[in-house]
């Protein structure tokens, strides 16, 4: 019952350990970075996993072949040597008037004219199992004796590059929310040190009266918790307003490699974590520097 009573006490006689004032702002603009970067993060996370899993065991074949009759001649040599394949799962000829389609924003309605611009032959084939580089070089190999002007590509290999910048940007997310958190520990830091400089006789007079370490650290952690709970709140929906401000913009660019960043329900429950995650973090920080900065006061 003293115990209780005391801390009772304690509270109304630090009316100033409540650490109000900038900190909700601070801790909702951290906690908005961070759900914006979390999302960014998982969102190319889901691009290069929808993406692999769509290229798995796909391979690209080109016929490149400036004569019309003679590249028809390869491309039926082409698919009727992956027809005899029991490796291969699906093919299809991409047609030529989908292929114009693709060339005619860089060279305009002349792409349209097979004979000014002539565009190769090219055959999408789907392989069942692992793409090794073992595999892809023999049925290479074979393919080119049948069809000379054949160019054989796996697909994964031409998107090497988007996933390795995808891999790049997925480090940064996560370096920068482990800068935010740093910053935040920071702030928090800053200012229960400030709150306690301020109640330094009052927290004197706690102790003469056998007030412990632990229960002003208490008083602070439960002040801390609240400005770190409203500005987690305000964080979280500047944050949700920003991914889907940005979700709408992505959207209309109607890609179907950006469309594989839609955020699934997991993703939605670790963004809705990040400001409990935040509160824990502001009221661990604070507990461990009142109780240290008390063991060296008195």
């Amino acid at each position: 019952m003293r115990r209780t009573a005391l801390g009772g006490s304690a509270s109304r006689m630090l009316p100033q350990a409540r650490i109000a004032g900038p900190m909700p702002w601070v801790i909702a603009i951290m906690i908005a970075l961070t759900v914006m970067a979390a999302s960014a993060g998982l969102a190319l996370n889901n691009v290069a996993t929808n993406a692999r899993a769509e290229i798995s065991g796909g391979i690209t074949v080109q016929v490149v072949e400036g004569a019309p009759a003679s590249r028809e001649r390869q491309v039926e040599r082409a698919l009727s040597f992956f027809a005899q394949r029991d490796d291969v799962a699906s093919m299809r000829r991409v047609p030529d008037e989908e292929l114009a389609a693709l060339v005619e924003p860089w060279l305009g309605e002349v792409a349209n004219e097979t004979e000014a611009v002539p565009t190769p032959a090219l055959i999408d084939v789907r392989l069942s199992g692992p793409l090794t580089a073992e595999r892809l070089r023999e049925m290479r190999s074979e393919l080119v004796r049948m069809v000379p002007a054949a160019r054989l590509d796996a697909q994964a290999g031409w998107l090497a590059p988007v996933f390795d910048a995808i891999r790049s940007l997925q480090y940064l997310a996560m370096g920068l929310i482990a800068l935010l958190a740093l910053t935040s520990v920071a702030a928090v830091w800053l200012a229960a040190r400030s709150a306690l400089g301020s109640n330094r006789d009052t927290i004197e007079v706690i102790h003469h009266l056998g007030g412990t370490d632990g229960q002003i650290a208490r008083i602070f952690q439960r002040s801390i918790g609240i400005d770190a709970a409203l500005g987690g709140v305000a964080g979280l929906a500047l944050g949700l307003g920003a991914i889907f401000v940005l979700g709408q913009q992505f959207a209309d660019l109607g890609s179907g490699l950006v469309g594989g960043g839609t955020l699934g329900l997991r993703d939605w429950l670790v963004i809705g974590f990040v400001p409990l995650f935040g509160v824990i973090l502001a009221m661990l920080t604070a507990r461990l520097t009142v109780i240290s900065a008390l063991r060296r006061m008195l």
